[in-house]
């Protein structure tokens, strides 16, 4: 895996309309209507309880949607769900193995996303985004949760994938990496990535806004009779 920047598809897009999602039986989000296209970045925004997980693991397919209907098309070509060989996602959980190297979870991850393997060189300029170099060699069970943070983020920068969905991703970093994120995202939708990103930290990134507050279910006079 040894490639210039890959530039991505620029008739892409992810749409959805009149979503709705239930968790535990009640309704956490209704009447989403969203679109992204190749070059955009989103970012989600809303108060805590409002949906924002939720509607990212929807996007993935880990949950399904109640109500609505979510397309991804490219090429002419429609689907109803986001295949996985288009997106990668990054959530609260950050899927490293304690036991292994920063290098050998890296390189798991990719063999496992692309069947690729890395080069000397990717590795250290994935690395390199968030100042991870010096760890490369390094137990991840010795790392901070700052650190283990920035080792599952390097995966954007080695796995090519369209779409970017990203759950709180400025979680534990400091001003200097907040402001690699932003780049690593910029840089992404500059050559047709989508990024969709749940933060409330600035990333200097021009881009959509969605707020899940504008999508909470509305309480009928029914609903109020069982509060």
């Amino acid at each position: 895996m040894n490639t210039p920047q890959t530039v991505f598809d620029s008739s892409a897009k992810l749409m959805g309309n009149d979503l709705m999602c239930r968790r535990g039986g009640r309704i956490v989000f209704d009447g989403l209507k969203f679109e992204a296209s190749a070059g955009d970045f989103i970012c989600l925004r809303g108060s805590n309880g409002s949906g924002k997980s939720t509607f990212l693991r929807t996007v993935c397919g880990f949950l399904p949607q109640a109500h609505g209907r979510l397309v991804w098309s490219v090429g002419g070509d429609e689907s109803d769900h986001l295949p996985t060989e288009h997106f990668i996602q990054s959530g609260h959980q950050n899927g490293l193995k304690p036991n292994f190297s920063l290098r050998d979870n890296a390189s798991f991850f990719v063999s496992l996303a692309s069947g690729e393997t890395v080069s000397h060189q990717d590795m250290r300029a994935a690395a390199a985004v968030f100042d991870l170099e010096h760890l490369l060699e390094d137990s991840v069970q010795y790392f901070s949760s700052g650190q283990r943070h920035r080792a599952a983020l390097m995966r954007f920068a080695l796995v090519r994938r369209q779409v970017w969905l990203m759950d709180e991703p400025t979680v534990g970093l400091d001003a200097a990496n907040r402001e690699a994120l932003g780049q690593l995202i910029a840089n992404h939708v500059a050559h047709g990535g989508i990024v969709i990103a749940a933060t409330h930290d600035p990333l200097g990134v021009e881009g959509l806004e969605l707020n899940m507050d504008d999508f909470q279910p509305k309480i009928t006079v029914a609903d109020e009779a069982w509060l």
